[in-house]
């Protein structure tokens, strides 16, 4: 593959078991608790260095002791941490830390978190970046341009705002459940050496580019690609230099890579951060970028007026409470243009700029997607936000 070649930081010795059924141990409750606190141990990783110096958020204390309807009851914070597996909990008001809690048996302030397909939303805000910067000329650029090795894939005539708003064409419905799935392929072939750039290569056309939403890991990977192309840097070596460094991040960061050599990140889902350190990359998200991302790219992400990914209109590959913009799940008008990053087993980044709240809600569901967890964070997370709004 031509994706740019990364040195791992950090090994891990491993059980053959682990990686024979990786999903069996690592993704099982309670056993998941564990193991999305601790992924530098289980694969290769790349280091996303923070600045020389870290700025403490500015901390003003609230008991959250307000409740939510859901199911025809009335809930505390304390029912949703327990009903949906939270295990790390940050609320920002103006940019100040309102509320923290940590109810997983291995979380708390300094522990990274595995993010999963929040993992894609970072990865817009680097492609924002990297417009900015005249790296990339434009998101109407075709994704051939940077990754030539694609031209006899079905991503030849696809733009990046295709794969932004997950608009390609290319690919079935992503499900979990089918154990050959395409996503199924390419977890094992990150997971055990395989070739993750073949996986996607072969994936073939299901729809005319720009039409229809369908959710798709590969065009989130695929841009991760065009970015380490466009910048000659690793997805880590970028994220530091344009983004970590400049938020007073607590801890590095890191990125998962494939065991397949040469390594490549997993833009699309293996990025881990602390919860306070993802917090921040809320804050931007809510201040219309704070001067490290483009105004006129954080207001693409809050929605992109196109039919076809409004609120209830994404079809069976979302809920019908979601809409889609350029790698965030949005919310709608009724909703104050409130959106979200959101990654399975129930990882979330909700952002509210009419309220100036963000929330991190980090989870170990034992499932991937759960569509009835999923309402019930949202409706609480909504309830927050309406506190302070």
């Amino acid at each position: 593959m031509t994706s740019t070649t990364q040195q791992p930081t950090s090994h891990a010795a491993h059980p053959s078991s682990w990686w024979e059924h990786p999903s069996d141990l690592v993704m099982r409750r309670p056993f998941n608790e564990f193991t999305f606190t601790h992924m530098n141990w289980l694969m290769p990783t790349e280091r996303v260095a923070r600045g020389p110096a870290s700025r403490p958020l500015p901390v003003a204390p609230e008991p959250l002791d307000l409740t939510y309807r859901f199911d025809d009851r009335d809930l505390s914070l304390a029912d949703l941490h327990r009903r949906t597996h939270t295990t790390a909990f940050v609320v920002l008001h103006r940019g100040a830390l309102v509320h923290e809690s940590y109810p997983g048996l291995f979380a708390g302030p300094r522990r990274r978190m595995q993010l999963f397909s929040l993992s894609k939303s970072v990865t817009s805000v680097l492609i924002g970046i990297a417009l900015a910067d005249g790296a990339i000329g434009s998101i109407h650029d075709q994704v051939t341009d940077y990754r030539p090795d694609l031209r006899r894939s079905a991503y030849a005539g696809t733009t990046l705002a295709d794969l932004l708003d997950m608009s390609s064409g290319v690919g079935e419905l992503e499900t979990w459940e089918t154990p050959d799935s395409a996503i199924r392929q390419f977890e094992r072939a990150v997971l055990s050496g395989g070739d993750v750039a073949a996986i996607i290569r072969s994936t073939p056309r299901t729809a005319t580019a720009g039409e229809s939403f369908n959710y798709s890991t590969f065009d989130a990977q695929v841009l991760g690609w065009v970015l380490e192309a466009a910048t000659g840097q690793s997805l880590a070596a970028y994220a530091s230099t344009r983004l970590w460094s400049k938020i007073g991040a607590e801890r590095d960061a890191y990125y998962g890579l494939s065991r397949s050599h040469p390594r490549t990140a997993i833009g699309a889902g293996a990025f881990n951060a602390t919860a306070r350190d993802l917090a921040r990359i809320g804050r931007l998200m809510a201040d219309d970028g704070g001067g490290i991302v483009p105004a006129d790219w954080v207001r693409r992400s809050r929605g992109s007026g196109l039919p076809h990914l409004a609120v209830g209109a994404l079809g069976p590959s979302g809920y019908d409470h979601y809409g889609y913009a350029n790698q965030w799940w949005t919310l709608g008008e009724s909703c104050f243009h409130a959106f979200t990053g959101l990654g399975v087993h129930g990882q979330y980044l909700f952002v509210d700029p009419a309220a100036d709240v963000v929330i991190v809600k980090c989870s170990a569901w034992a499932a991937e997607d759960d569509e009835d967890r999923d309402r019930e964070t949202v409706t609480a997370l909504r309830r927050i936000a309406d506190h302070f709004a």
